[in-house]
């Protein structure tokens, strides 16, 4: 092989080395730009944290968002029995908590019985014991959540906010809808399904959703002034305060 076919040949060499160069950075540079177009997405209702923490981060959230499958099935398969027997067979709640005390009891007790005839030791009962501290942290949260609810309803029947009136008459009139439709078992089981398993599909679907919630929240906002033009407007006192 001649020196100009050995000199060629290493140009070529160099050439395509500084092409594959050329389009990794390149396309190196795209999926950095996509991922920050990622981040500048707006998530839903502004959130700015992921949603394992903004449940909270701990052995809740993992559930609620379905870290561990058998788990978290298994709290669900529970819940849908325990509604199964009481909406479906008819089972009383007092009934239900008193067979169950009894099957637990009965359980315990045989084995404690049993296991010295097994020369096993018998099993410890768990000690449950709530600290003063608890208990009143506990009564304080609980405190404050009453004062919040009464200091609502105060506000609301004063008559000084006719929107945050008008707006809690709708969602009360809404709820009692809800409540005419299903009974209380069936409905707290609904919101406990919803609670439970629309988080985890929240987080599976996370960018579409935020885009279709984006686009609702628009249209809403557009429909409240339409009403605000047309109806709230018109009315006296709540006119008055907007020039206020």
């Amino acid at each position: 092989m001649s020196e100009s076919e050995e000199h060629g040949s290493l140009l070529e060499k160099i050439n395509d080395k500084i092409h594959k160069y050329k389009h990794s950075s390149s396309s190196s540079d795209s999926d950095d730009d996509k991922r920050s177009k990622k981040s500048k997405k707006k998530k839903l209702f502004g959130r700015k944290h992921p949603l394992h923490h903004v449940l909270g981060g701990g052995k809740a959230a993992d559930l609620v968002l379905w870290r561990d499958k058998q788990t978290s099935g298994s709290i669900l398969a529970g819940v849908t029995v325990i509604w199964l027997l009481f909406e479906g067979i008819g089972y009383h709640l007092l009934t239900f908590l008193c067979h169950t005390l009894i099957v637990f009891l009965t359980v315990w007790f045989v084995w404690s019985n049993a296991a010295s005839f097994v020369n096993r030791s018998p099993p410890k009962f768990p000690e449950v014991i709530l600290s003063e501290v608890q208990c009143l942290k506990i009564a304080h949260i609980a405190r404050k959540e009453i004062n919040e609810a009464f200091y609502t309803l105060r506000n609301v029947a004063s008559g000084k906010d006719l929107k945050t009136y008008l707006t809690t008459v709708a969602i009360l009139w809404f709820i009692s809808l809800i409540g005419s439709c299903f009974s209380f078992l069936t409905l707290s089981y609904t919101i406990f399904l919803m609670a439970y398993t629309l988080p985890m599909l929240y987080e599976k679907y996370e960018d579409q959703v935020d885009v279709v919630g984006e686009k609702a929240l628009i249209e809403i906002k557009k429909q409240y002034k339409v009403i605000d033009a047309k109806l709230l407007s018109k009315i006296p006192l709540l006119s008055e305060k907007k020039q206020h």
